[in-house]
C-alpha cells in the first residue's frame, strides 16, 4: 500500500511498514488461497490480521508505494460479459481501504507481483470510507492521494476470463469490512450446477478418488464421510479428504476412505444429506441433489500390459511407451535394462524413467536411445524384467508382463535443390528441381517471398520478365521428416541502352557521347545523325556543322551482349544557329506569330537563370527560371498597355561557370 503523507514524512512511514511487514499465513490473504466469489456474496471480514507490503505494479508513475498492506484476496470468472459493480463499506466509516483488479486468465496468481499488463482497474485513494465501482464515467486509474475520488467506473469483465482482486487496509487497525457484489451487468455467478463427475476405487478397494464437476465448499464436506454411501453397501464410508482444503476454500477432488475393502463389483457413489444436514455445497451454496451418482467397478488388480508407444517424429532420440494404469516410478530401472530395442541399424537404450511422477505414478514410461534413428528401418521393443530380474510393477503391485512392440522409422530428408538459368532477350526461365529420395512426398515452394507465388510441384519452372534477384525457398516432407532450404539467383542479363550527350549543340562546339547502358555488353554500334559511326563504347567527340536554322540530328546507339542479345535507343540532339543570350529591345503580343513574346533569347547554355520584368514604379510583373517559358504581355490575365519596362537576367555559364547578372529595357509595343 502506498503511503498517504508528504514527502517529509517518507522515512517514517518506511520504517512503520517496516516493522509491521510479515508473512500473511490466513487464508485468503494470498493470491494462491484468494476467496472463491459468487456474484451474489457479500463477504463479511470481522478481523483484517497485519500483514503483507509486498509491492503492487501498476499504472501509477508517482513517488507512492503500492503494496498489499494487511490483504484480502478474491477470485472469480466471469461467465457473461459486462460492467463489474461492488462496493467495499469498512466497519468503521474513518478506516481506508484499498483495491486492485487484475486479469490472471491462464497465469499464476502470484504474477500480480511482478506483471503490470495484467492491470484492470484500481483504486488507491487516501479518503476513509466506502470504496468500489459504480457508473460508467471517470477514470480505472485512482492513485494515491485525497485528490481522487473513492470510486472508480465499473470495468467491463470478458465471457470466459479469469481475475483477482485485492481489498488492501492501508489503516493499521484490524478492524473489517463488508465487501458486496452488484449493480454490474456482468455474471461472475458460475451457472453449472454441481454434481459427481466420477469415482474410482485403489488397488485394493479401500478408497475411492472422487471427482465433482466444479470447485465445491471446503467447509460443507462432512468429515466422517456421511455426505456419501456406497450402492450397493459393501462397506461403509468412514472418512473424507478434500485435496486443497488444508490451505484453500474449495476443491473438485475427494478421497473417501471405507471401513473395509470392499469385493469386486459394480457399485454406484450416491450423495446424501450429511451429519451437517446437507450434501456438499458449491461457492454459491447450491448442493450436490441428493441421490446424485457416479459409477464404478472393482476388480482385483492383475497384471497389466503397455497400451502403446508413441508415434515417432523425425530422427527420434526418445520412445514413450503408455500404459493403462499408474506405472510404480520406484520399479523403473533407470538404466533402462527393463527394456530392449533390436533392428535394422544398432540402438541402445541408455536410460528410462517415468514423464512426470507425481506421487510415485506415471502412466508414460520415457527411454532414451544412445542416438538418434537418422535412416528407415523396423525395430522391435520388448518389455522384459532388468538387470536386478524384477519387472515393471504398477502402482498396485502388479508386475507389467513381457511384451513387444514393433515400429518403423523414415529417413531424414534434405530440402537441398539445383537451379538450371535459361537466359533470354526478354525473359529468363528457371527451373528449379529437387531430386526427391527418402519419401519425401510433399514440396511446398515460396518464390520471392510472396505468398501468391508458390509451387506444390517437384521441379517448377518460372518465368521472369524483370530481372534482378531471385529468391526461392522449399519445404519438403516424407510425412515425418522435414527439411528446408533457400537460395538467391542475380538474374544480371537485363538489357538497356542507354547514353548521355549534350542535348543542345551550339555553333562550333564539340559534342561529347557516353555510354551509360545496362548489361552485360560485348559490342557498342553508334550512328551520330552527322554521317559518322562508331564501334566502341564511348565514342570521339562529334561535330556537327554550321547552321543558319535549327536542326535536329538522330543519335542511335544499338548494344549487344553475351548471349548475342540487343536494345536500341535512339535520340535526337538540337543544333541551333546561335547560343548567344540575348533579351529583345521590343516585342508587339498581337497574336501574329511574330515577336510575340518576350524572353531570353538562345539561353540554351545558361544554368540558375533567372529573367524577372519590372514596370516603371519598380514592381515586379513577371518572373521565371525556365528561358523558354514566356512572357506575353499580360498581367493577371488583362492585357497591358504600350509601355517601357525593365527588365533584369542572372545566369551562370555551363561552359565557363562564369556568371552574368543583366539588365535592360523593352518597350511593349501595341
Amino acid at each position: 500500500m502506498q503511503p498517504k503523507f508528504f514527502l517529509v514524512l517518507l522515512p517514517a512511514i518506511l520504517l512503520s511498514a517496516f516493522v509491521q511487514s510479515q508473512t500473511c499465513t490466513a487464508r485468503g490473504q494470498n493470491p494462491s488461497t484468494a476467496f472463491p466469489v459468487c456474484g451474489t456474496d457479500t463477504f463479511r471480514q470481522t478481523i483484517v490480521p497485519i500483514c503483507g507490503n509486498r509491492s503492487v505494479p501498476g499504472p501509477c508513475a508517482d513517488a507512492a508505494l503500492y503494496q498489499d498492506k494487511n490483504p484480502f484476496w478474491y477470485k472469480f470468472t466471469c461467465f457473461t460479459t459486462g460492467t463489474l459493480g461492488f462496493i467495499i463499506t469498512p466497519f468503521n466509516s474513518n478506516d481506508d481501504y484499498d483495491w486492485q483488479l487484475w486479469d490472471v486468465t491462464g497465469r499464476n496468481p502470484n504474477d500480480v507481483y511482478t506483471d503490470r499488463s495484467l492491470f484492470i482497474s484500481c483504486n488507491w485513494s487516501s479518503r476513509p470510507g466506502a470504496t468500489g465501482t459504480a457508473g460508467s464515467s471517470g477514470s480505472n486509474v485512482a492513485c494515491a492521494g485525497p485528490t481522487f475520488p473513492n470510486f472508480n467506473p465499473m470495468p467491463t469483465l470478458l465471457q470466459g476470463r479469469d481475475y483477482i482482486m485485492l481489498v488492501s487496509h492501508f489503516t493499521d487497525s484490524q478492524e473489517g469490512y463488508f465487501l458486496s457484489f452488484g449493480g454490474g451487468t456482468a455474471n461472475i455467478t458460475d451457472p453449472k450446477l454441481p454434481r459427481l463427475l466420477s469415482a474410482l476405487p485403489n488397488c485394493d478397494g479401500s478408497t475411492l478418488t472422487v471427482k465433482l464437476n466444479k470447485k465445491m465448499k471446503c467447509n460443507s464436506i462432512s468429515p466422517n464421510g456421511s455426505d456419501f454411501v456406497l450402492s450397493p453397501s459393501a462397506s461403509a464410508i468412514i472418512g473424507v479428504f478434500g485435496a486443497g482444503c488444508s490451505n484453500g476454500f474449495d476443491t473438485d477432488s475427494l478421497i473417501l476412505t471405507l471401513a473395509s475393502p470392499i469385493p469386486p463389483g459394480n457399485y454406484f457413489l450416491v450423495a446424501q444429506n450429511g451429519a451437517d444436514g446437507n450434501t456438499m455445497l458449491d461457492n454459491c451454496d447450491r448442493i450436490i441433489p441428493v441421490g446424485d451418482r457416479a459409477g464404478f467397478n472393482y476388480v482385483v488388480p492383475v497384471p497389466i500390459r503397455a497400451d502403446s508407444i508413441g508415434r515417432l517424429g523425425c530422427a527420434p532420440d526418445k520412445i514413450r511407451i503408455y500404459f493403462p494404469k499408474k506405472i510404480n516410478c520406484g520399479s523403473i530401472s533407470f538404466s533402462g535394462s527393463d527394456f530392449s530395442i533390436t533392428g535394422s541399424s544398432p540402438i541402445s537404450i541408455t536410460s528410462a524413467e517415468g514423464d512426470s511422477c507425481r506421487n510415485g505414478g506415471s502412466n508414460v514410461i520415457v527411454l532414451q536411445l544412445s542416438s538418434p534413428i537418422y535412416n528407415q528401418g523396423n525395430y522391435t521393443l520388448g518389455i522384459i524384467p532388468g538387470l536386478d530380474g524384477s519387472p515393471v510393477f504398477d502402482v498396485c503391485g502388479q508386475p507389467i508382463l513381457p511384451q513387444t512392440f514393433s515400429f518403423n522409422t523414415k529417413d531424414t530428408v534434405s530440402a537441398r535443390y539445383t537451379v538450371k538459368a535459361f537466359l533470354g532477350c526478354k525473359a529468363d526461365t528457371l527451373q528449379y528441381i529437387h531430386p526427391g529420395g527418402n519419401g519425401v512426398n510433399s514440396w511446398q515452394w515460396t518464390f520471392d517471398s510472396s505468398a501468391t507465388s508458390t509451387s506444390t510441384l517437384q521441379s517448377p519452372q518460372i518465368i521472369y520478365t524483370v530481372f534482378g534477384t531471385k529468391f526461392a525457398r522449399l519445404v519438403v516432407s516424407n510425412g515425418v521428416c522435414t527439411a528446408t532450404a533457400w537460395s538467391e539467383l542475380l538474374l544480371d542479363n537485363y538489357l538497356k541502352a542507354a547514353f548521355a550527350s549534350t542535348d543542345v549543340i551550339c555553333p562550333k562546339d564539340t559534342t561529347v557521347f557516353r555510354d551509360t547502358s545496362i548489361g552485360r555488353i560485348t559490342n557498342w554500334r553508334w550512328s551520330f545523325g552527322n554521317g559518322n559511326t562508331s564501334n566502341v563504347r564511348n565514342p570521339p567527340a562529334q561535330i556537327y556543322p554550321l547552321i543558319d536554322m535549327l536542326r535536329k540530328y538522330p543519335v542511335q546507339l544499338i548494344v549487344t551482349d553475351i548471349a548475342g542479345c540487343s536494345d536500341t535507343l535512339t535520340k535526337n540532339i538540337t543544333a541551333v544557329a546561335n547560343c548567344y543570350i540575348a533579351v529583345p529591345t521590343g516585342f508587339t503580343p498581337n497574336g501574329d506569330g511574330v515577336n510575340d513574346w518576350l524572353y531570353p533569347l538562345n539561353a540554351y547554355k545558361a544554368d540558375n537563370l533567372e529573367f524577372k520584368v519590372y514596370n516603371r514604379m519598380g514592381q515586379l510583373i513577371w518572373q521565371t527560371k525556365d528561358w523558354t517559358r514566356k512572357w506575353d504581355g499580360r498581367l493577371n490575365g488583362q492585357l497591358l498597355t504600350t509601355q517601357a519596362f525593365v527588365w533584369t537576367l542572372n545566369y551562370v555559364n555551363r561552359d565557363t561557370g562564369v556568371p552574368f547578372r543583366l539588365k535592360g529595357t523593352t518597350v511593349l509595343i501595341r
